[in-house]
């Protein structure tokens, strides 16, 4: 048998009058009856200042502005990465995994098709490669580098979400990958800004491989990571063309020319590094997102990510 009316009505007023008192200990009496009657009379544009408002309030101490003079630099807020020993960077070596199978061979074709594409349009290889042609191709190729781990680890993340099942360890791996390949990207820009040109092809590569990677990624994961692995091989190999450049070519100027602060503090360079210790940073990158992808293309998609975050 249910409960007697008058009952339910003491219990729903009880009810009103508890979130009535809840609501008024959130601010002052008057404050309450000022924005009501504000709100009677159509005058409701403005709201009161959140900092008088009790469930707003929060110690000042534990809060800090920061002025323009004391931004942090480019890359002191980034997600853990690898941070390379010097026998680390000095012993990376040009490696190829041979390609088994009908994916892994459709995803080298690919690269190689890409690579001689570009270097063919570029003129990369014809005349001398000087500072300008480097750094260009730099800020080329990182703006495509750093498509995949952020389509992937989007596309991970909204499949975990969709299933209601765990992503088994990837997402952290691929977004410390699209991270790092950006600032490869911001070092470079430290060097040399694009122009209006370059800026406009980088918008349209960009959304077509955005396009293309996504839908690639939806129909085999494992053609991507592939995919992945075997551009790393090519950026291993251009890499160490730079590093040879600058021993014994034309940017012999990078043995003494200062890095810039950014990739002093991203990579924890020492203070005095040069543009050569920053070159060999980012190819120990390279290498390492190399073995990355070629072991998660190895692997299946519910096969937990053996690199836990920052390794």
């Amino acid at each position: 048998m249910g409960k007697p009316i008058w009952i339910s009505n003491m219990y729903s007023v009880s009810l009103i009058q508890g979130v009535y008192v809840q609501i008024r200990n959130l601010a002052t009496k008057d404050e309450v009856d000022e924005n009501v009657e504000k709100f009677r009379s159509g005058n409701y544009e403005t709201i009161p200042d959140p900092q008088r408002l009790q469930h707003f309030k929060k110690s000042q101490e534990n809060v800090s502005t920061i002025s323009k003079d004391e931004t942090p630099p480019i890359g002191a807020n980034a997600l853990p990465h690898p941070i390379w020993s010097e026998e680390e960077v000095h012993n990376v070596e040009v490696t190829h995994k041979p390609p088994e199978g009908k994916v892994d061979k459709m995803a080298y074709y690919t690269v190689k098709l890409m690579r001689g594409t570009f270097d063919t349009l570029s003129g990369f290889n014809r005349g001398e490669r000087n500072e300008r042609k480097w750094v260009l191709r730099i800020c080329f190729l990182e703006t495509v580098a750093g498509v995949p781990g952020m389509v992937a680890a989007m596309l991970r993340h909204l499949s975990s979400l969709r299933r209601m099942q765990r992503d088994y360890g990837w997402i952290h791996t691929l977004l410390e990958e699209a991270e790092n390949e950006r600032m490869h990207l911001m070092t470079a820009l430290q060097l040399r800004r694009p122009t209006k040109i370059f800026r406009l092809g980088v918008v349209v590569s960009q959304g077509a491989f955005v396009t293309m990677f996504s839908l690639a990624y939806l129909i085999s994961p494992r053609f991507c990571h592939r995919f992945v692995g075997y551009l790393e091989e090519e950026a291993v190999i251009t890499y160490t063309k730079c590093v040879q450049d600058i021993h014994n070519g034309s940017m012999q100027h990078w043995k003494t020319q200062s890095a810039p602060e950014s990739a002093i503090t991203y990579w924890k360079l020492p203070d005095n590094a040069k543009m050569l210790d920053v070159i060999l940073a980012i190819r120990a990158d390279e290498a390492h997102h190399r073995v990355v992808n070629h072991t998660l293309a190895s692997l299946k998609e519910d096969d937990y990510n053996p690199y836990k975050p920052g390794k």
